[in-house]
């Protein structure tokens, strides 16, 4: 996968769900979040075995609380919030290091603001 804005992936892994990623988010348009960031690989592990793309959520460190549409994490030891309500397809080729993986509790809590926003 070679590297993303200077982070090197030092050995190129398969794309899974869950997996907390650097990922070039630029350019952007309007109010999409911008610059390379954290963020969760959302879309389903047989797609990514099979697609160029995938579905992420990118990760903010500014956080609101009282927003439904964001999921409290903690990722490499720094709080944060995944932003459901940008929600967007990628390249892999954006993609860079993993830095973690959701645990349970956040993917099934993940799963369930995915689904209030989105359907079932």
């Amino acid at each position: 996968m070679g590297s993303v804005a200077g982070r090197p992936d030092p050995a190129p892994r398969a794309v899974k769900r869950y997996q907390v990623r650097w990922a070039a988010l630029d350019p952007t348009q309007g109010a999409e979040m911008a610059k390379t960031r954290p963020a969760v690989i959302v879309s389903l592990d047989v797609l990514n075995d099979r697609l160029q793309t995938v579905v992420v959520c990118p990760l903010t460190t500014q956080l609101h609380p009282g927003w439904r549409t964001r999921v409290p994490v903690r990722v490499g030891g720094t709080d944060a919030e995944v932003a459901v309500d940008q929600i967007r397809t990628v390249s892999k080729a954006r993609l860079g290091r993993v830095l973690g993986t959701l645990s349970v509790d956040d993917a099934r809590a993940l799963r369930r603001v995915i689904t209030e926003m989105y359907g079932e």
